[in-house]
This record gives structure tokens, sequence and C-alpha cells, in this order.
């Protein structure tokens, strides 16, 4: 066979094996034998290996998955995979829904669809083929994961057409998959997975993708991320879209026409999920129409129109055998129950938190108590009630301590707060705390700086404060238990390595009350320097969007203490960056309408979309906030504009109906 023949041959191969596999991982309905399938794939691969330069990158053949990777290259989100909020009740869902009709003067309709329990992926494609596909991450940068991805045989690694789109969904692991998986890994010796969710995720983290290869995982794609020639307008039709590329959606997804059909369509399968043949931890619900969802727009953490119904959670019966107490970063004192171990949705339960003595008092709770636990949205364990008609007398009372457990230093309650706290600044509790916060993954991200070496560390005074991290030598660490050479440079590398993160990770490793990864982003996208956000009033912080009341007043409080400027003098000292490296801002364009302006939108605008028009501002140099102060410059007022557009009057700001602003921005 000459090179002309074996291309012609190769190319009739793959298109016999991408609709046997569409029926097969798609449709489920296949429509060869297996045997079929897998005497074409291996020709395939013959042709492949004999004439190398007819090789794809969407041939069905990479799913067999290629040599394993080194490490995960990471990769940053175009537009974030935010989490979304929680409901657990009818009645959240009524909020929810009040919420949304409070932020539009409009008709809306929703979208339900089956919360998988798997983990978030997203896919690129360029002109229909595949060719990234990356974890959720902490929602703004995620691991490369195509290798992997490709082994999953539900994934087209080319569309119907050639269009340009990024899609995000939900990978998960089929129960008989995980049932089998178990099997092996018990027969082997081997730890089992404590549900299909942790085997999905850890099959896609194999640096060697033939492992993933054999873990039969599936997917379901629910959302288009970036859709470059958007051709869709609500989020149902992109559903159905989606499914004309080639993509398995799930087919239990349903149009609603108002919220009291959602709640119909959440109790259906508040019952029903175990028919499936996969997890399910509840029902997310969606603004159908994408001009409303943009309308509606994000908080600092997740979407405002969309939310997570979480199923009621299991329910078991334990002892709780003891009381303990924890001091946390901020001096909170935090009592947590010891419980004979049980299973709770998947997982050995031992421990679970009580919050504060109004809790313990409120249910009632003794040491020797029989009481019900379940997993609060299927995550984290909490004490339900007690069963006091199994109680014989020897169960006994707790009273929470007058002093710090750590320090003894006493313990107060703060004005409006429930929980004692210890407000000694030298609670070596509290360092720990802060030290272990400051180096995690989301914040200064120091490998090899787990709890215990931290714990080491304090224990031994090799450190008192974040600043003695950036100061710890080679000789000191080699006298510490399970500390080596080896160990010892890498950790040092790791700790160098840090002075250079971008500042919005020394922002969140601050432990500013109230202030996430997103929200320290956010501040450092806007500041740019540490120096101009120590500086920043409470109006320059509310003038950005995501920034509100709690969360500024904290930042500023934080910039007001003398060992906070102390702090960040000493670490820049010692070399840490405190400028923000991430995607800058477009440059203002001077001599426009909206050159250096604040401009706030409200309303409804029929002309251009809220994301077009805020892109017009930006692209002239001004800049798009949520909430109107004197700091506010313009405020451009669709039809239906309420409580911002009375503000802008009563503080005399210059005020643009649709047809202004479109005239004033016109190049």
């Amino acid at each position: 066979m000459d090179q002309a023949e074996a291309q012609k041959r190769a190319q009739k191969l793959r298109d016999l094996l991408d609709k046997y596999g569409y029926h097969y991982y798609v449709m489920d309905d296949p429509i060869v034998p297996d045997s079929e399938y897998d005497e074409k794939l291996q020709e395939l691969v013959k042709l492949e290996q004999d004439f190398e330069e007819l090789q794809t990158s969407d041939s069905p053949t990479q799913r067999i998955g290629g040599a394993p990777l080194d490490a995960f290259v990471k990769v940053q989100h175009e537009i974030p995979m935010m989490s979304l909020g929680n409901a657990f009740h009818d009645q959240d869902l009524r909020d929810f829904d009040r919420r949304v009709r409070q932020g539009l003067s409009e008709s809306i309709d929703y979208v339900c669809e089956l919360k998988i329990d798997g983990l978030a992926v997203s896919l690129t494609y360029e002109n229909g083929r595949f060719v990234r596909g990356a974890t959720r991450g902490d929602g703004t940068t995620g691991e490369d994961i195509t290798s992997n991805l490709k082994t999953v045989g539900s994934i087209p690694l080319r569309l119907n057409e050639p269009v340009n789109l990024e899609v995000r969904g939900e990978v998960f692991m089929p129960k008989r998959s995980f049932e089998r998986l178990n099997e092996q890994k018990e027969k082997a010796g081997e730890s089992v997975f404590a549900n299909p969710r942790n085997a999905a995720a850890g099959s896609l983290r194999q640096l060697d993708p033939k492992i993933a290869a054999n873990r039969n995982l599936d997917i379901f794609l629910y959302a288009i991320g970036n859709d470059y020639e958007m051709k869709t307008q609500t989020h149902y039709e992109a559903i159905q879209y989606m499914k004309r590329l080639g993509f398995k959606t799930n087919p239990e997804s349903k149009h609603c026409e108002d919220i009291e059909a959602v709640i119909e369509f959440v109790n259906s399968w508040v019952e029903r999920r175990d028919e499936l043949n996969y997890e399910i931890d509840g029902i997310v619900v969606k603004v159908n129409h994408l001009e409303q969802q943009e309308q509606l727009g994000f908080t600092a953490k997740s979407p405002r129109w969309a939310i997570a119904y979480k199923f009621p959670a299991e329910e078991k019966i334990t002892t709780l055998e003891g009381i303990m107490l924890s001091v946390g970063r901020t001096g909170a004192v935090t009592p947590t129950a010891k419980l004979k171990p049980v299973q709770v949705a998947g997982t050995v339960v031992q421990r679970a938190s009580l919050h504060n003595e109004d809790l313990i008092r409120e249910k009632d709770i003794k040491i020797g108590d029989q009481v019900v636990i379940k997993k609060a949205g299927d995550i984290i364990p909490e004490v339900v009630r007690v069963l006091e008609e199994l109680r014989d007398g020897s169960e006994e009372q707790f009273d929470m301590p007058s002093t710090c457990p750590a320090c003894e230093s006493e313990l107060v309650h703060l004005e409006e707060e429930v929980a004692l706290r210890c407000i000694n600044p030298q609670c070596p509790a509290q360092i720990q705390e802060e030290l272990i916060h400051f180096v995690s993954r989301n914040a200064m991200n120091i490998d090899g700086l787990g709890e215990k070496v931290i714990q080491q560390l304090f224990t031994h005074q090799l450190v008192s404060g974040i600043a003695d991290l950036y100061k710890l030598e080679k000789d000191e660490l080699l006298k510490l238990e399970r500390m080596g050479e080896k160990s010892v440079q890498n950790l040092l590398s790791a700790i160098e390595v840090s002075k250079a993160n971008s500042l919005e990770k020394l922002v969140f490793g601050l432990g500013i009350r109230f202030v996430g990864a997103k929200a320290a982003r956010t501040l450092a996208e806007h500041f740019e320097t540490m120096e101009s956000l120590r500086r920043a009033s409470r109006d320059d912080l509310l003038a950005i969007y995501e920034i509100g009341d709690k969360m500024a007043d904290a930042i500023v409080r934080y910039f007001e203490l003398p060992e906070a400027n102390a702090l960040l003098d000493e670490l820049k000292e010692l070399g840490l960056n405190m400028t923000y490296k991430g995607p800058k801002k477009q440059e203002a364009v001077s001599d426009t309408a909206l050159s250096d302006k604040t401009v706030v939108l409200t309303g409804t605008l029929e002309r251009v979309t809220r994301n077009e028009a805020k892109e017009l501002i930006e692209s002239l140099g001004g800049k798009v906030t949520g909430s109107v102060s004197k700091n506010t410059d313009v405020l451009v007022a669709g039809a239906d504009a309420g409580s911002k557009l009375t503000k802008a009057e009563q503080l005399g700001i210059e005020i643009w109906d649709e047809d202004q602003f479109l005239d004033k921005t016109a190049t």
C-alpha cells in the first residue's frame, strides 16, 4: 500500500471509528459489536505506525493513552470557572427567584440540570478539533489534562462543525465502573476509593494516561464557556447546539417556565436519584436567557443567575465520645465533636464541627450522647440532633472554658459575635494557623510546607510569624526530623520561588477577614501594587463591583494596624514581589468622553448587551463598577432603572440614557 492509499484508508477508518464511538459512548446505542470496533482500531494503529505522517491529534488511536507525563502544566481559564451558591429547601429556590426578579424587570424562565458528582473540566476546540482540556482548579487556574481527557470515549476529538469554542462539563465514573475498580484494588491489596467522585478525580490526575484509559470514565457537557461565534440566545438552545456538534449532554435537563416548575422538577428527583447509573448530589438551576445572565452578572464567588439545589443528606446514628477545642487563625475557638467512626455518604466520619457554645446548648448536646449526624451539602459532617430517649444518665455536660486552650489568655465575645475568641496576637495556635494559610495552595503555594512541617518549625522556634519563613537556613532545617538534604533544598527553593508570586497570592495569604482568593485577585488587578492597596479608602474599595461593605471595612481596618504594615515592609525587604503580574486591563485611551471616568450601568439596555457596553467603556479608557458612590462620574441608565438611578440623582452624578451613551462613545 502506497502513502496515498494509506491516507485514504486511514481517513475512512477514522470516520467509521468516530461514528461507532459516537453511538457507543454518546448515544449509548452500539451499532457494531466491540470486536468490529477493536479490529478497525488496530488496523488504524498499524497504518499510523507504518506511515507516521498520517497520525493526527484527533485520531481515535489517541484515546489509547500516550507516554507518561512528568507533571501537569498550569492553564489559565479565559473565563473563570466559578462555583455556585447553594439551596437546600424550596424556600431557598423561591428566594433565588426573588433576587433574580429584582435584578431583571422582565419575564424569566429557567433550565434545570442534574448536578453530576464528578470533576469539572474545560474543553477547548479550534476549527472543530480538541486542542486542550483542563481541570477547574481554583476557578481561575487549572491543570492541563488533555492527554487523560483524550482517553474518555464520550469526548469528541473532532466536532461536526469546524467551530472555535470552549465548553464545560463534568467527568464522572459510572457506578458499575466504580464497583469494578474497587474490586480490582481490593484483590491487589490496595486502598479503595471512598466514592465515584474521588475515583474520577484520581483517574484524571494520573501522570500516565494509560491508567485513565482503563478507568472507563464518562462525561456530560453542560455549558458553553466561550463561543467565539455565538449562535445561541438561551442556555437551553446552547445545550441543543452542543448535541448537534457531537457532545454528550444529560438527557434529563429540562426547560421550566417558572420557579414552581423548577421546584416540581427538583422534588421529583429527590427520591429517583438512585435509579441512575451515576451519582448526582443535586440539581443546578440556571436563568435561561444568556443576555439576562449577563445583566445579572456575578458576585466575587458565584454567578447571580444560577444556584445549586443540594439533596437532603444521608443521616446516621453514632456516639459522641468527646468534645475537642481548636483555635483558628482569627482567634475563634471552635468546639469539635469526637465521634465513634461511622460511614456517611461514602467516607468514614470521626469528627463534626459544633460551631459554638450556643449550638451545643440549643441542641442539648452532652458527651456520651447517641447523635444523628449527616454531611451538610454531602461534604461537611454535622450533628443534626441528640437522641435524648436513649440516654442512660452517664452522659456529661460540656462547658466552654474561659481561657484559650492554646495560650490561656482570657476568651472574649466580640460585639455581635456568637463565637468565643482569643485576642492574644501572640497566641501560638493562631500563629500556626496563619502560617498554614499563608503557604496554602491558593495563597503563596509553597510546596513542602504542609501542616506538620509548620508545626515542627514552630515547635523548634524556627518561625514565629510569616516573615520568618523567608529567613530559614539550611543548617537549621537539616536538624529537623525527616528533613534530609534533598527535601531541605527543595523546600528552600520553593520558598524562594514564592517571592515572585503575583500580588493576589500575597493579598490572599495575609488572611484579611472576608477576603477570599477571588476577591484578592480582584483587588490586585484593580490596584496593581500593594502600596496602592494599602492607601485605598473605603470609597475606593466600594467602587469595585465585587467588594461589599463588610469586606471594605475589614480591608481598611487591616491596613490601619501597625503590625500589618510592619509585616509588609519586612516582606518587601526580604524580596517579595508587591505588584500584580496577571493580565493587565486595556490601557486608557486619552481624549475620549470616558477617559479616566468611572461608569455604572443600570437598567435594561436595548441596542447593546451589558457586556458590549462594558467593553466599549473600557476600550475608551473608562472603568465600570457595580455600585454608585461619590467616585462615580457617569451613570448609564437603561429602561426600568431603579435604586442606582435614584442615588445618582441624589449625588448629582451625570446621567446618560442609552442613546446619549452610544452618541458620546461613537468613533
